[in-house]
C-alpha cells in the first residue's frame, strides 16, 4: 500500500508523462532502476535520447523544485543514464537531460515546467 507522498509522487509523474507526450516526447520507459540509481522517465524528442527528472510539489514552501536537483542528485542521474546507454546499447547517440517541474500557482492550478538541458553529464 502506498503512503500519500508516494501517491503524490505517482500522480505527478502520471501528469508529467501526459504533459511530455502532449509536447512530442516519445515514452521509452518509465521508473528505470539500476544499481546506481534512477531515472524517473526515458523518452526520445527530437532525435535526442532524453532522461527526464520529475520534481512536483504541493506548495513553494521549499522553493522552487528545480532547485531540488543538486549536483549530487545529477551525478546520480548521470550514472543511471549511462548505465542505460549501455545496457541498450545506445552509447553512440545523442542524450540530454531534462527536469520537468510541477507545481501549484496562487489559485491551486498546476503548473509545469519542462528545462531542456537542465545539467550536463555529471560524475566523479
Amino acid at each position: 500500500m502506498l503512503n500519500e507522498q508516494q501517491r503524490f509522487g505517482q500522480k505527478g509523474e502520471s501528469l508529467a508523462v501526459r504533459h511530455l507526450k502532449d509536447q512530442g516526447y516519445e515514452i521509452i520507459a518509465q521508473n528505470y532502476r539500476t544499481k546506481v540509481g534512477e531515472i524517473d522517465i526515458v523518452a526520445r524528442e527530437g532525435g535526442a535520447l532524453v532522461f527526464v527528472e520529475v520534481k512536483a510539489r504541493k506548495s513553494d514552501k521549499y522553493g522552487d523544485p528545480k532547485w531540488a536537483i543538486t549536483r549530487a542528485k545529477q551525478r546520480k542521474i548521470s550514472m543511471a543514464a549511462l548505465y542505460y546507454l549501455k545496457a541498450s546499447g545506445q552509447t553512440k547517440v545523442k542524450a540530454r537531460f531534462d527536469v520537468l517541474t510541477l507545481k501549484p500557482d496562487a489559485a491551486g492550478k498546476t503548473v509545469v515546467e519542462i528545462v531542456r538541458n537542465a545539467f550536463p553529464l555529471a560524475y566523479g
